[in-house]
């Protein structure tokens, strides 16, 4: 059974989760090897040494790490004039939840003609600053051919995202619904959304309370799902 509570930074002795943590990248390989939309099975592989994960059967040949896709943003500079306005222990309790199975996907870990990945450029890109909810809707836009910040990017993977037929089912998929509205057909923003013109870190203590408030329960609900899809299976 997968653990919704674990701490991933627990087994990781003070490295990156993302590639020490052997709790998550188990938790990853039992949650991500399932039938894909198309019926055909998309099975993981923890023992090639050239990826974290890996997958090669008819459907292709993939190379896929793992990201932490929520930020509390409680130790970058830019936002320290906000983070202090608030308790210790409420951003230790944000950035322990944030540690947990639910704040974690896979990506293509590869780079394609040596430019930066999806985890590198969602983490780069100032228009995205590493925000979930901005990286769902360029993966969104994508899906219809649609512009977007990470547009180049995604499209250099586009085979893996193809493999989710659209982006109902990449959100399916990756138990995304949360963040998700109206039938898959818009994304669920954490803070107003203001369509990648204006920066997307929170402005001031009321954006980051309802930033935070709303990241909290989507990782809240998102390892209900993982819970409740892990129970189903086992």
């Amino acid at each position: 059974m997968i653990d919704i509570t674990y701490d991933v930074r627990i087994d990781s002795n003070g490295k990156d989760p993302d590639s020490a943590s052997k709790k998550l990248k188990n938790f990853h390989k039992l949650l991500w090897s399932k039938r894909l939309p198309n019926g055909k099975m998309f099975k993981l592989d923890d023992n090639e040494i050239r990826a974290y994960l890996y997958h090669k059967s008819e459907l292709g040949e993939y190379y896929l790490s793992s990201d932490s896709v929520t930020h509390t943003y409680s130790k970058w500079k830019r936002t320290q004039h906000i983070i202090e306005k608030f308790s210790p222990e409420e951003i230790k309790y944000f950035y322990d939840i944030a540690h947990t199975v639910g704040g974690y996907l896979i990506f293509p870990g590869n780079k394609v003609n040596s430019l930066q990945t999806i985890n590198q450029e969602r983490g780069m890109n100032k228009k995205i600053n590493d925000r979930i909810d901005l990286t769902l809707e360029c993966i969104r836009r994508a899906y219809i051919n649609q512009d977007s910040p990470l547009y180049d990017t995604i499209k250099r993977y586009w085979d893996f995202f193809a493999l989710f037929s659209d982006f109902k089912g990449y959100c399916e998929y990756f138990l995304l619904q949360d963040l998700t509205l109206d039938n898959f057909s818009r994304v669920n923003f954490f803070i107003p959304f203001n369509d990648f013109i204006l920066n997307p870190l929170p402005k001031d203590v009321k954006e980051y309370t309802e930033y935070k408030k709303n990241t909290l329960d989507f990782l809240k609900n998102r390892n209900e799902r993982i819970y409740q899809y892990d129970k189903s299976n086992n």
